[in-house]
């Protein structure tokens, strides 16, 4: 059984972002194998949430959040999210190597550079 799929509004900020890098930078093909690894991973997830590690638990604002990677070759980012009984609700996807706890409590539209693959 699948959990119902909800992506917030900086997830899609998120992804928006990186996928325009790609386009930018690599080309639209890059950019659509992006996504097309995002949404095969959100899927993998939406079957086993449990899969990803629960991640800050020091930080009161990010209770509850897990994390997995984006599936290969796109696995230097990380998809954010919590889950329960009915529901798999994305947050972000950020690139592993950023300040993670001040990027996930951070807008995704405060002008931050986007890390290629």
């Amino acid at each position: 059984m699948s959990l119902a799929l909800r992506q917030s509004d900086y997830f899609l900020a998120d992804l928006r972002k990186q996928v325009d890098w790609y386009r930018d930078h690599a080309s639209a093909e890059v950019a659509e194998q992006y996504v097309n690894a995002v949404e095969a991973t959100l899927q993998k997830l939406a079957v086993t949430p449990g899969l990803g590690r629960p991640r800050f638990t020091n930080w009161p604002e990010l209770a509850g959040i897990h994390s997995w990677r984006v599936q290969r070759p796109y696995h230097r980012h990380l998809i954010f999210y919590r889950f329960d009984d009915q529901a798999l609700s994305v947050e972000r996807v950020i690139h592993g190597a950023r300040d993670l706890p001040r990027r996930l409590r951070q807008s995704p539209h405060e002008g931050e550079i986007v890390v290629g693959q």
